[in-house]
């Protein structure tokens, strides 16, 4: 997944009301093709999945195996959260990053769930979540794993009417977000030697990592309007 660039505040004068219906309409073309994008990263994420190595195959309570089924579930929490900043945001690098992020992740998904089916394993395993990390389940809170939004936060994204409020309430959950993300990604590269997992475990931190400093400067740049 390519960063999101970073751009200028959102400055735009609202459209002329004869407007509406166009801009409406390319609104509704514009999500529709990032919902196609989700869709398509998907199934992108499931052919690169299969083209993983079957020489070794981890087990059912492997640092692999937990690794792929956790992050399934935190990186579906980050797709849930790129998609509502994405209809919903008013500045426009707030709707870039999480339209960037929600179609990034849902590939990685897609790949992380192929590496489960090639390996003889299902979607959700025996161990308790986390206990496949190096420190086991210490960094779980409440119930939930690193950086991860309660069910409030997200009700609270969901409901809150579109505007800076809503804006900057994305960026600073995604940055808690991906916080916890890579902090679960290094948990695997401690533990794992499984050359597909560390190639596609460190990618996927390179690239929160620089979500992290556009997610970062964003904000800041909000909070000082």
């Amino acid at each position: 997944m390519t960063a999101p660039t970073t751009t200028e505040p959102d400055t735009a004068e609202a459209p002329e009301a004869g407007d509406d219906g166009a801009a409406t309409g390319a609104r509704r073309f514009s999500i529709l093709a990032v919902v196609a994008a989700v869709v398509v990263g998907l199934l992108l994420g499931y052919a690169g999945g299969l083209l993983t190595p079957k020489l070794t195959r981890p087990g059912d309570a492997s640092a692999e195996a937990g690794f792929a089924r956790d992050m399934t579930t935190h990186h579906a929490q980050a797709v849930e959260m790129g998609l509502i900043a994405f209809q919903q945001g008013t500045d426009a690098e707030v709707v870039s990053i999480g339209g960037d992020i929600a179609t990034g992740q849902q590939g990685e998904i897609g790949t992380m769930q192929t590496w489960l089916r090639s390996w003889g394993l299902d979607p959700t395993g025996s161990q308790p979540r986390m206990a496949w990390m190096p420190d086991g389940t210490a960094s779980m809170k409440n119930g939930l794993m690193p950086g991860m939004a309660t069910p409030e936060q997200m009700a609270k994204l969901r409901d809150t009417p579109r505007g800076r409020e809503k804006d900057v309430l994305f960026l600073e959950m995604m940055i808690q977000h991906h916080l916890g993300g890579v902090h679960m990604i290094d948990g695997i590269l401690d533990a794992s030697d499984d050359p597909e997992v560390v190639r596609v475990a460190q990618t996927m931190k390179n690239t929160q990592q620089t979500d992290l400093t556009n997610l970062t400067a964003a904000r800041d740049r909000l909070a000082k309007g």
